[in-house]
Formats: structure tokens, C-alpha cells, sequence
């Protein structure tokens, strides 16, 4: 089933500012909240759908990949799950319980589950370079790429504590990971809130630190992952896959593996958009007489005629035999430019015959009324 809009989701315009995607979030949210609809599975739907929606426009580098790649341009293509499809209740609150704590009380109206208690840790993202031929971004492609990430230690599963040991509730915070001072000004008391100096926000402790990451639940390791890459993409496109980016400390969320793409330029053919361009030269006499020639695609070799009478830089076009748009239907076409080869040096026999084709009629230039010149056809070709 294909993805909703993420403005269409959310009911906001494409050149909504960063404020009204919030307010936008924060009202969707507070309607689908699944404390506020228990046991009902397409409100739960509907909020895990909002917040992939946030996620999304609410980053500028994220957004600017779905304004000009559309879905196909987010995680939810490549394998790692969707952005808040593959989020759970937890991840979510943790992510974006800013939003929900500062609205109205929705933080602790609704069983208090919102992120606004406690902080929870988020891994940093990834960024690698994947090289791509044109045959690979004709038809899309797996890739299995070896990433040195962070990853939960498997010692003390992620939670920092040695063996044996146990996790206390901060008694500086009480478990909430945030800490309120009050303070006397000369405007009055000002109440301020910040991160417990304790447990770092997390709102708990450890008794004894596992001896393998030191206390971090986390170690450095070489992880394989596949990315299936769409038929389609360009050089410079970003791909975003999400979760699979560093672990975070003793849990929390993980971050994004960013996928950069990297184009190999092709032997023969040049890429312009989703059309491919190729040179071809042929000699004087298939020029006037006409011939069949050979070109190279991505898909083999094709057979196109050359008609008696062509002239250099005449373009001929094959249909469908460009590349495929990452965010549309269809191919681009293969353009073949047509170049007339001069020989550099001929000999004395060769030099007579031509001396003699000079002198006839037919070999004298003779542009017909209504040619268009070079410009003009390259416009022809490129609209």
C-alpha cells in the first residue's frame, strides 16, 4: 500500500514554517494519543503515522530529500524499516517528548509516558559513500556494506551494569532525570528545569560498571548491513536508513546510517538526468550511403540505421533506453550524436578520387531552406 503525504498527514501547506509543523504535530498527537483512545489499534495507526510525518519535515536535511525524492527518497525504501513505522511507542516519546511535555499537560495527563520525564540517550547518525554504475542505478541494488559502528555490549546487554549488579533510581532527580531549581530574582521566583548532574538525565544509576565498555553499554564493532538501493538515483542523493547508526548509551534510541551516492562515470555513455548521451562517428561513405551501426546501452548493444544522405551532428534517439527516475514512471531515452569522421592524412589515389568528387554537383554544400542549425537541434533534443 502506498505512503501517505507527510504534509497531507499532518494538514499543513509545503512551505509551512518550522512552527506550524509543530503545532501541527502537537494537535495530531494529542488527538490519536493512544492513553486517549485505549484498545483502538487505528489510532495508534494514526499517531505512529504523524510522527513519522514529524520526523521527516521536521528535519531540514530530511525534509529537503522528501521535497525532491518524495518517499522514495526516505529509510522506509531501504531495509531498515520506515521512519515512525519502525518507531516504537517508546521511541517515539523519547524522541519527541519535549513536544508533549510543553503542551498543556499532555505529558502527565495521559499516564505519564511522555519523554518529558526523563531523558532518554540517542545515538549519533552515520555517513558513508556507496559507488554505483549506471547498470546498478538502471535496475536498483543490494549492497552489503562493512560499517565500524557502535553497538550494545553484549557483556552487560546494553545496560552498562557488571554482571550481577543492579540500576537504582537517581536520588538526586528521583528518577525523573531532570532536576527543578527555583531562584530568587528581582522579577520575582524563576523556576528552571535541567538536566539531572547525577545520572546525566538518564534517571537511574549503576551500583558497579560492566568491566567490557566501562560503564557505557556500548563497544565499537564492524557491522554488516545491506541497503537496497532504488532504481533510479543520482550523484549527491542521500539515503537514509533508520537505526542504523551508532548504538546509544545504555540503550535509548540508535542513530541513522546516511547513505551518500557516488556515481561511476561510465565507459562510454554520459548521464544528463535520465537520459544517457553517447558519441558516434562513422566515415564519409556510410555518411552518403547509409548504413545499420551498432551503439552501446546499459542493457547490450543496439542496432539503429543510419540513413543515406545524414549529416554530422544529427542526433538520433532510442526510446526508453535511458535510466529510470527515482520518483517517476518510465525511462529516459539513449541520444546518439551523429559525428562525420575526416580523415587526417589519404593517400595520392585516395587524394585524385576525392579531388574529383569535388568538382560534382552533388558533393557541393547545398543546405535545403528550412534546416535547423546545430543549436537549434540540441534545443529540439534537450526539450
Amino acid at each position: 500500500m502506498s505512503k501517505r503525504d507527510y504534509y497531507e498527514i499532518l494538514g499543513v501547506s509545503r512551505n509551512a514554517t518550522p512552527e506550524e509543523i509543530k503545532k501541527a504535530y502537537r494537535q495530531k498527537a494529542l488527538k490519536f494519543h493512544p492513553d486517549k483512545n485505549p484498545g483502538d489499534p487505528s489510532a495508534e495507526a494514526n499517531f505512529k503515522e504523524a510522527a513519522e510525518a514529524y520526523e521527516v519535515l521536521s528535519n531540514a536535511d530530511k525534509k529537503a530529500r522528501y521535497d525532491q525524492f518524495g518517499h522514495a527518497g526516505m529509510g522506509n525504501n531501504f531495509g531498515g524499516g520506515g521512519y515512525g513505522g519502525g518507531m516504537s511507542m517508546d521511541d517515539i516519546f523519547s524522541q519527541f517528548g519535549d513536544i508533549f511535555g510543553g503542551f498543556g499537560g499532555f505529558g502527565s495527563g495521559f499516564g505519564g509516558r511522555s519523554a518529558g520525564t526523563r531523558r532518554v540517550n540517542k545515538g549519533s547518525n552515520l555517513r558513508i559513500k556507496v559507488k554505483l554504475t549506471l547498470e546498478e542505478i538502471l535496475n536498483g541494488v543490494e549492497k552489503k556494506v562493512k560499517v565500524s559502528k557502535y553497538v550494545p555490549c553484549k557483556s552487560c546487554n546494553g545496560s552498562g551494569a557488571k554482571d550481577g549488579s543492579s540500576h537504582h533510581t537517581c536520588s538526586t532527580c528521583n528518577g525523573m532525570g531532570r532536576v527543578t531549581r527555583v531562584t530568587n530574582t528581582f522579577l520575582g521566583q524563576m523556576q528552571t528545569t535541567q538536566t539531572c548532574p547525577t545520572c546525566g538525565g538518564e534517571g537511574k544509576t549503576i551500583t558497579e560498571k560492566c568491566t567490557v565498555c566501562y560503564g557505557n553499554g556500548i563497544v565499537k564493532e564492524d557491522e554488516v548491513i545491506s541497503i537496497n538501493i532504488p532504481a533510479g538515483v543520482a550523484e549527491g542523493m542521500q539515503l537514509s536508513l533508520n537505526g542504523k547508526g551508532n548504538a546509544a548509551a545504555r540503550g535509548g534510541v540508535p542513530g541513522d546510517l546516511i547513505v551518500l551516492v557516488e556515481e561511476v562515470p561510465h565507459e562510454k555513455l554520459i548521464r544528463d538526468g535520465s537520459n544517457l548521451l553517447y558519441d558516434h562517428y562513422i566515415n564519409f561513405s556510410q555518411a552518403v550511403l547509409g548504413d545499420t551501426i551498432e551503439v552501446p546501452t546499459l542493457e547490450g548493444k543496439a542496432r539503429i540505421k543510419i540513413e543515406p544522405g545524414t549529416q554530422g551532428g544529427k542526433v538520433l534517439r532510442l526510446k526508453g533506453k535511458g535510466l529510470p527516475s527515482v520518483n517517476a514512471y518510465g525511462r529516459g531515452d539513449l541520444l546518439v550524436n551523429i559525428n562525420v569522421w575526416t580523415p587526417q592524412s589519404v593517400s595520392r589515389e585516395e587524394r585524385e578520387i576525392l579531388e574529383k568528387l569535388a568538382t560534382s554537383e552533388n558533393f557541393k554544400p547545398n543546405p535545403k531552406k528550412g534546416d535547423k542549425s546545430f543549436f537549434e537541434r540540441m534545443k529540439d533534443v534537450f526539450n
